[in-house]
């Protein structure tokens, strides 16, 4: 009987030990994960939890998706040129696929460095700072040269697989984009951001040069809506960045994309894009996610203030008991019908095959559908991941990267794209703000 309270006491002991280690071992594995996050620029803040986003939109990145992320980053990485642009190729020769054995180009090396940035990448800091920052000055050197010229593009290359299946003046759009991105990392940098701020001037006015009557952007190429999407998209981040933009010239180019889908009966215009749905439906989509909204925020709030019942629709009609005049409660609904189509055509299995294999326009395409939704505050995004990530997952190379089976192939554009996709929710708060754009 003596001797049970020294055992006690040792297994008290020894329990006492285990529980210490435990806790030890457990707080420097995530001082190990927090110091390995922290090399790599952050990547995850939005993902993670680490940033205040909002919260319908914040997702638990599976390991496999961190890890086709981190491996398309690095392939693309390597992919840069000495000059720090990123090339896919001419559509002449898509039979060569090694990534520096093609001429650069901006469109290409635009989306590149966007996937860096939304990466978590800075001019400062993250795993491929360097590589962002070349790609950078490549971008402003070439907006730069072009400023003298009359050429509603900033590039003297022609013939490009993006060119040619996007349309001519793809490439100053993309970069317009990625220049509005860009300004929120140069801010502390008075000189640079006054640069960046000049290049996208020059490319707001080339971009609103190049628009046709109808809304649509010209030298279309084979999927030419998407083109005068990305334009659309341009001028709409230029703007909520303090870029001066025609917001007659804007609204013409929202309205041609919505105007390719009929709300009423379903038909889809596909003529500016190849004959191919999803182009189209997700154009539409990307067009009308702003206005829809709008509109569903403004119903949101007169349910709460009693002035329509819980269960009201958007009507035309409830629209008006709002305060919208006639002719803006019919535009109004139209987008938000336009809207929640599109949005389920787009995520239809038959449409989302596009062309019947996956294409660098698939994968743009996708990217519109996922943009869209954060930026209506959908809360259906988390659903559209889900999907999304694992087909791209799925069909990834073994080397990391993405590659196009037609049309767009160009592996260096495609592994962009993809990884765009993919920290999607990276820019939770900058593609919400847009939604906010009057």
């Amino acid at each position: 009987m003596k001797t049970k309270r020294p055992i006690r006491s040792f297994v008290f002991l020894f329990l006492f030990l285990v529980v210490a280690f435990s806790i030890v071992t457990f707080t420097r594995q995530n001082q190990t994960l927090a110091s390995n996050t922290e090399a790599k620029g952050c990547v995850f803040l939005t993902v993670m939890g680490q940033e205040r986003s909002d919260s319908d939109f914040i997702y638990n990145t599976t390991a496999n998706v961190k890890t086709s992320i981190d491996n398309g980053l690095t392939w693309i990485a390597k992919a840069q040129q000495n000059n720090g642009g990123w090339g896919a190729g001419t559509n002449m020769r898509q039979d060569i696929i090694d990534p520096h054995a093609v001429k650069t180009d901006p469109a290409t090396t635009a989306m590149v460095c966007m996937a860096l940035q939304r990466s978590g990448n800075t001019l400062a800091k993250g795993e491929y700072s360097k590589q962002l920052g070349k790609g950078l000055e490549y971008l402003l050197d070439c907006v730069e040269k072009s400023a003298t010229t009359t050429s509603t593009n900033i590039t003297e290359e022609t013939g490009t697989q993006i060119q040619v299946k996007l349309g001519g003046n793809i490439d100053v759009i993309l970069t317009s984009q990625f220049l509005s991105n860009v300004l929120e990392i140069v801010k502390d940098n008075a000189k640079l951001k006054t640069r960046v701020e000049k290049c996208q001037d020059i490319c707001v006015s080339k971009i609103q040069k190049a628009q046709e009557s109808n809304g649509s952007f010209k030298s279309s190429g084979w999927a030419g809506v998407l083109q005068s999407s990305f334009a659309t998209n341009a001028l709409e981040a230029a703007q909520s960045n303090g870029a001066k933009v025609d917001d007659k010239a804007l609204e013409k180019a929202r309205e041609y994309q919505k105007s390719n889908f009929d709300s009423d009966n379903g038909n889809v215009n596909t003529a500016a894009g190849a004959g191919v749905v999803l182009y189209s439906v997700t154009s539409s989509n990307r067009a009308a996610s702003q206005d829809a909204r709008k509109v569903n925020e403004a119903v949101e709030k007169a349910k709460k203030e009693g002035k329509l019942a819980q269960n009201a629709p958007v009507t035309t009609d409830n629209l008006e008991k709002i305060g919208y005049d006639k002719d803006a409660a019919k535009k109004a609904t139209n987008a938000y019908k336009v809207y929640n189509s599109t949005k389920s055509v787009a995520q239809d299995q038959k449409v989302m095959s596009g062309f019947g294999n996956n294409g660098g326009e698939e994968f743009l395409s996708y990217l519109q559908t996922g943009e869209s939704m954060i930026i209506g505050k959908d809360t259906d995004w988390k659903k559209w991941y889900e999907n999304i990530s694992g087909h791209l997952i799925s069909i990834k190379n073994e080397d990391g990267s993405w590659s196009g089976h037609h049309c767009i192939t160009s592996p260096v554009f495609c592994t962009a794209t993809c990884v765009l996709i993919l920290t999607v929710n990276n820019d939770i708060d900058k593609l919400t703000a847009i939604g906010k754009t009057k």
